[in-house]
């Protein structure tokens, strides 16, 4: 089955909201900020250099624990990702403990853990605080690696980075943190498929044996627990653990671009433009400068405001625009983002970057800053509910050297700041005409728009992940010789050859997918020369038909029956064809050889066919294995893999899809051939 033929089930649920009757005629006043009591906290070191905080609150018979290990980000370079991979490796077994001895313990006291390369959160009733923490201290300073453990992390990072490479959203976080902070910076380091798989045991064991130790390491607890009571607890379980000094690292520090810099993955199946503008800020925890870089920052595009009543209330360009600005111990960071029509991609850029300027060239109203401060203010006493963000001022007041009463004073310091504060934090913290602008559409329809942007200055390309390119010269010609009917041929013959195709009179084959935690089962049954019947099912409810005789077609849905005319009947035709690479003339197929060109690190073979009513396909072939790869459409992108043999044919028995912005994977179950199909099957 083909991709034109998956359709994405979505129900949408619409919910109506219910107004009040106000008189939205006057703004309401702002009120003073709420009195916001933080807890006190107190600290005890143990001789191990282990640094442990403690907030008691006795409201509820619980407790919670964040652990934070303090080194610095490491390099990972071909290797990126085995930090993660470490943190994920911790609760898996101990020296003495499985991992399912440790998971019935956890489940039994109803707490929870969680693990990570920094360390873990734990939560638990009072009670079971003693139990609590001798499963934890066991499972982090006792840690015991398995490979077996390793290769089902392994292969849950691989199904990840399958999905990832669908999402526009997730190209464009990889490129945009890629262009912000370099390569040779860890915070600009990307996760790969091979990378994933070039990551060992013994490379896990060497970060946990030289990361994890408590001389750098914070401990906060915070609930019904005093620091009499949690002392004893944590020196019996977490005294034994043995410091050691940790390597320590330098990076540069990245630099914004001189000019604004676009930089593009194209995505020929893309209806809209996902665009990021970013670049590298100077701002750390606890900085003079923080707090009204936030104000800032809320005003611009921190909740429904500015960019968002640009872009969506103003300009009808997209359903959201936000920005952030991101502090860091080494180095922040500045994002705005949006998705937009393809055909408004430069309009949206250029109004983020007008919204950013006027912050930095006009006050902004009394009004407004006092609505923005009631919002992060409100935003700031609601975070207060949970004991983690308790636990997490602490630890920032510890790790960064703040004030004491740093937060208790926040909201007192957020009504002090004044519109020419604000202007001056805009002028410090935006760069209209230093950033990089990402975008992730289909180059076709918006590059030229985009290149009047920055008159006199390239637009970089990138593919999905993140490797720059010369779109002129990303093609390389075939061989001479080669040619799309020499390529046909070297497919057909690995996939079985010409006679067991020819022989073939019937296929059935199932697949599923997961659509929004929802299971599809897909049944496809083809019968030569141009019978089709697709149905879709959902716990054993058949949910949709598509079905075309070899002269009409027919699509059922929840919907009802409608005669398949038109765009549709012409896309079921070339669905139903009978392997169509049998014979591409006969079917009126053009197909042309446009190149070689790097497919996920494999050389493959670019062929365009052309079908009758100018519809295109592109099809790529691997030039070892003859094997198709890809293929790409105005539907759609389909990556094929994992060939099996079924009675001397190959038949690809996994699918990675993208069809409108929506990603599958399908699975193959079963494939039958030639189970004499009859006529009925496909009457209409």
């Amino acid at each position: 089955m083909k991709r034109s033929l998956i359709p994405v089930l979505l129900s949408l649920w619409f919910i109506l909201p219910v107004h009040a009757q106000l008189d939205r005629s006057k703004p309401p006043q702002p009120g003073p900020p709420p009195r916001i009591d933080i807890g006190e906290y107190q600290r005890s070191i143990l001789d191990n250099g282990l640094t442990l905080i403690v907030v008691s609150n006795h409201k509820l018979p619980r407790i919670t624990c964040n652990m934070l290990i303090d080194y610095d980000p490491v390099m990972e370079g071909e290797h990126t990702g085995f930090t993660s991979i470490t943190g994920s490796l911790l609760g898996t077994g101990t020296l003495t403990r499985t991992k399912d001895q440790i998971n019935e313990e956890i489940d039994f006291m109803g707490a929870g853990v969680n693990f990570t390369d920094r360390g873990f959160f734990a939560s638990c009733l009072k009670k079971h605080s003693e139990k609590c923490f001798e499963i934890i201290a066991d499972a982090l300073i006792n840690a015991k690696f398995n490979q077996e453990e390793l290769e089902k992390i392994r292969k849950q990072t691989l199904s990840g980075l399958a999905m990832e490479k669908t999402s526009p959203d997730a190209i464009s976080d990889r490129l945009n943190r890629q262009l912000i902070y370099g390569t040779a910076h860890p915070y600009g380091e990307n996760v790969s498929e091979q990378s994933v798989e070039s990551v060992t045991l013994e490379q896990c064991q060497h970060f946990y044996q030289a990361y994890f130790r408590p001389n750098i390491a914070y401990l906060a607890i915070v609930g019904d627990i005093t620091m009499e009571e949690a002392l004893p607890l944590v020196k019996k379980y977490f005294g034994s653990w043995q410091k050691q000094e940790v390597p320590r690292h330098v990076y540069s520090t990245p630099e914004p671009p001189e000019k604004n810099t676009i930089s593009l993955v194209d995505r020929p199946v893309s209806v809209q433009s996902v665009i990021k503008v970013s670049y590298p800020v100077m701002i750390k925890p606890g900085d003079k400068n923080y707090i009204t870089g936030k104000l800032m920052n809320v005003i611009l595009g921190g909740g429904t405001f500015r960019l968002f009543n640009n872009l969506r209330e103003t300009h009808g360009y997209t359903y959201g625009a936000y920005s952030q600005l991101n502090h860091d111990k080494l180095i922040g960071s500045f994002i705005a983002s949006t998705e937009v029509r393809n055909s408004v991609t430069d309009s949206a850029i250029v109004q983020i970057l007008y919204e950013m300027e006027r912050l930095r060239t006009e006050k902004v109203p009394a009004e407004e800053l006092d609505m923005v401060k009631n919002y992060v203010s409100g935003t700031f006493a609601l975070s207060l509910e949970k004991p983690e963000t308790i636990a997490g001022f602490a630890l920032n007041i510890e790790r960064f050297g703040l004030p004491a009463d740093y937060y208790r004073n926040y909201l007192s310091a957020i009504k002090a700041v004044t519109p020419e504060d604000i202007m001056e934090a805009a002028k410090t913290f935006l760069k209209p005409q230093q950033a990089n602008v990402v975008v992730v559409g289909k180059a076709e329809e918006i590059v030229k728009p985009l290149a009047a942007l920055t008159p006199g200055k390239k637009i970089r390309y990138y593919d999905n992940e993140g490797k720059e390119y010369d779109p002129a010269v990303q093609l390389k010609p075939a061989p001479e010789g080669v040619t799309a009917e020499s390529v046909n041929e070297k497919y057909l013959e690995a996939i079985g050859g010409r006679k067991k195709l020819a022989k073939m009179k019937d296929i059935t084959s199932s697949m599923t997918t997961t659509v929004q935690g929802m299971t599809l089962t897909f049944k496809n049954y083809r019968k030569a020369p141009d019978k089709l019947l697709v149905e879709i099912s959902m716990g054993g409810m058949v949910m949709s038909k598509q079905v075309f005789d070899g002269a009409r077609g027919l699509v059922t849905s929840p919907m009802g029956n409608e005669e398949a005319e038109g765009e549709v009947l012409e896309t079921l035709k070339a669905e139903a064809i009978f392997f169509p690479e049998l014979d591409y003339a006969k079917h009126k197929i053009t197909a042309t050889l446009l190149g070689i060109e790097e497919i996920s690190g494999t050389q493959a073979y670019k062929i365009e066919y052309r079908y009758p009513g100018d519809k295109r396909t592109s099809v790529y072939f691997d030039l070892a294995s003859g094997l198709k790869i890809r293929e790409v459409s105005d539907e759609g992108t389909t990556n094929y893999s994992d060939y099996r043999d079924v009675k001397g044919l190959l038949f690809p028995y996994q699918m990675d899809a993208e069809i409108q912005g929506q990603a599958l994977k399908l699975q193959v179950t079963d494939i039958e051939i030639n189970k004499k199909l009859k006529d009925e099957l496909f009457k209409i």
